[in-house]
């Protein structure tokens, strides 16, 4: 998940909600071997460790603490809190094109200016 997602939804969402998501995580992750995508240093078995390790449900958590842990297992949100995904559309017709008129030559501009 990218940074802009993941900041919005971890401003809104619950404690309850991260436990859920780290819930699913733990259930669903393979290869715990996998780079995490907070930190290329690390993998998600590491990233696990850092940030839901010890994850206390009482506790307020930083904004950028929850950023982080959204945007490492934020794949496992319940789909109401992921954003939906916006294709991008591509033009069907081609772009008009013409060539290129320059009107006199270099050498003929440059005697006008004498």
């Amino acid at each position: 998940m990218n940074r802009k997602d993941a900041r919005k939804i971890a401003e809104t969402i619950t404690n309850e909600q991260i436990q859920q998501m780290f819930d699913n995580a733990k259930a669903n992750i393979t290869d715990w071997t996998k780079v995490s995508s907070v930190n290329k240093g690390l993998t998600k078995g590491a990233g696990w460790n850092i940030l839901a390790k010890n994850f206390d449900i009482n506790y307020n958590h930083h904004i950028l603490a929850k950023r982080n842990m959204v945007r490492e297992f934020g794949d496992y949100l319940p789909k109401e809190l992921k954003p939906e995904k916006q294709v991008k559309v591509k033009s069907k017709s081609n772009p008009m094109h013409q060539n290129p008129e320059f009107g006199d030559s270099i050498d003929e501009l440059f005697k006008q200016n004498d």
